[in-house]
């Protein structure tokens, strides 16, 4: 009888660590397990046009007709997996496959199976059978790893490599994101004959450019070269390619007697798809601050569309003077990149005191003020926590002043109180921030904080998974709180893959978290190796430097978190 065969891609992905979490927490482990299963590997494979044709164990095999779209649906995995869930590795390769009562046999399945071995945790190894079917489709890059000797493969097979946050990183849509979201502004159209309103399209796209690229996450391609694209009837997709973004921002201006319509939609490069559009009419009394309006309304709208979700409409409607706003823009940038610094959130600081001279009326300004105090209380950055607390909660308060429904005002006043012991006081405004602003992930993320610093463990894990949620790439500080909460709250196996994480992205951070984990593990060996990892990056840390930062309802959990150090070797 002759076997039946036929080309497949091969998708084998298995669990890391799988016997030892089984060892440690065996019902933790199986929850976490059928989540990883049923909300992200099965949904992820249907999506891409998989099958999934055998589970074993800790481990599912998965076969595509296509090798783009295994891929596509390792990368969806890795990328939408959260660390809640157990880490994955994963192995991809195409070849010829043997058909037998809807399983898959023979060598291709074996090289994917041993590739998935050799992959890191949380990344994904491809043959090179695999590479050369994705070149120029997918837009990510890989590392080579040259020829790798397989485990019972006669030849060694040729490896690529990509891992989570490297340069080849990409999103579950399968946009590239190796880097940051690249924009093009092509000059508006101007329909009619008016050359005031030629001069007004052309400013407002000048100062859209000018604007936007004061923003954190976002590149701008230069006018200089998106104005050689004016008054051309060039394809978004043509002009993406030219110009190598991501991303067109197009429209058009029309006047009519007193009144000026403007239309700007935001295309996908690579498909053509319109992603956002918008129209505004406007009475054209002043230019110039009709100008002003439109640029800041579109930069808010594509943050929400590129960046930031819905948090940006309350971060980036925060004043309606274009020179407060980029200050403040400026700033923001400084606080995405060095929250966890003093050096980062300082320069934050300084921007926003100087988009405040501008604008002293702006409830979002004081409010973030108000926010950054709190890490200056809680780390001692500037000067005493007592000093941090009052000026912190002056301009809490000018904030909820000027609008008493401002979510960062509310939650700073509740880190504030928290840092103060007042720990029912604080879990209220928290609450009371994350019912004001639902879409807001750094909010929630916070709110977390002080939820689980007074033992409401519940909210406080609902309130981090909405965060990761609402920010699907998260900042390192993310992690490092989303750890805490689930250590506070008993769950050592997804709080440990949160401190690797954090670790990982913010070296020197999260160590001292893992150090308490295995040390009341019983693993003292590697509490120890974690405390030395941590002075090595950080070498004033100590046990009284820890306290400092730690307040918890919970006075007896925290003094058993700091004899857990000492007894791993932090200094006092």
């Amino acid at each position: 009888m002759s076997e039946t065969r036929r080309l497949a891609a091969i998708l084998v992905a298995d669990v890391v660590g799988y016997s030892r979490m089984m060892g440690e927490d065996e019902a933790a482990t199986l929850r976490a397990l059928r989540s990883l299963w049923a909300d992200v590997v099965e949904p992820s494979a249907e999506r891409n046009k998989g099958r999934v044709f055998k589970s074993v164990g800790d481990g599912k095999l998965i076969e595509f007709s296509s090798a783009v779209d295994a891929v596509r649906c390792a990368l969806d995995i890795q990328e939408r997996r959260t660390l809640v869930e157990p880490p994955l590795r994963i192995g991809v390769h195409v070849g010829d496959v043997v058909i037998e009562d809807g399983d898959l046999l023979g060598d291709s399945v074996n090289i994917a199976a041993r590739l998935q071995q050799e992959a890191p945790a949380n990344g994904i190894l491809v043959s090179g059978a695999v590479y050369d079917q994705l070149r120029g489709k997918l837009g990510i890059s890989l590392s080579d790893l040259g020829e790798l000797k397989l485990k019972n493969v006669r030849t060694p097979v040729r490896a690529w490599k990509w891992t989570a946050g490297g340069a080849g990183s990409m999103s579950a849509t399968g946009a590239d994101q190796s880097s940051t979201p690249s924009l093009a502004l092509i000059p508006f159209v101007n329909i009619g004959n008016d050359p005031e309103q030629e001069y007004f399209a052309d400013g407002l796209v000048e100062d859209m450019i000018t604007t936007l690229a004061k923003l954190s996450g976002l590149t701008v391609i230069a006018p200089n070269s998106t104005f050689l694209f004016k008054d051309r009837k060039a394809d978004a997709r043509e002009t993406a390619r030219a110009l190598g973004v991501q991303f067109i921002l197009e429209g058009s201006v029309r006047r009519s007697g007193d009144r000026v319509r403007i239309t700007v939609q935001l295309v996908d490069g690579k498909s053509g798809a319109s992603l956002w559009a918008e129209r505004y009419d406007r009475a054209v009394e002043d230019l110039f601050a009709l100008q002003d309006e439109i640029t800041l309304i579109v930069a808010t709208e594509l943050q929400v569309k590129l960046t930031e979700g819905e948090q940006a409409r309350l971060r980036y409607t925060t004043t309606q003077n274009v020179e407060a706003w980029t200050l403040w823009a400026q700033g923001l940038a400084h606080y995405r990149t060095g929250v966890m610094t003093p050096e980062g959130s300082g320069r934050a600081r300084q921007f926003w005191e100087r988009a405040l001279e501008c604008d002293p009326n702006s409830s979002n300004l004081h409010g973030m003020l108000a926010t950054l105090r709190v890490a200056d209380a809680r780390l001692g950055w500037w000067g005493t926590r007592e000093d941090a607390i009052t000026i912190g909660m002056e301009h809490a308060r000018k904030a909820l002043d000027l609008d008493p429904n401002n979510a960062d005002a509310h939650l700073a006043a509740g880190m504030l109180l928290y840092l103060q012991r007042r720990f029912d006081e604080a879990e209220n405004a928290a609450r009371l921030a994350l019912e004001l602003a639902p879409g807001a992930a750094d909010v929630a993320a916070l709110a977390a904080t002080v939820l689980a610093a007074g033992g409401a463990y519940d909210e406080a894990l609902s309130a981090i998974e909405r965060a990761m949620r609402l920010s699907p790439k998260p900042p390192a500080n993310y992690f490092g709180i989303q750890g805490n909460v689930l250590r506070l709250a008993g769950k050592d196996i997804e709080a440990t893959a949160a401190f690797q994480t954090l670790s990982r992205r913010n070296p020197g951070f999260g160590h001292l978290d893992l150090a308490i984990i295995y040390y009341k593990q019983g693993r003292a060996e590697e509490a120890r190796a974690e405390v030395t990892e941590a002075l090595k990056a950080r070498p004033r840390l100590s046990v009284t430097s820890f306290a400092i930062t730690q307040v918890r309802r919970n006075d007896e959990a925290l003094a058993a978190d700091l004899e857990a150090l000492r007894a791993s070797g932090l200094p006092e």
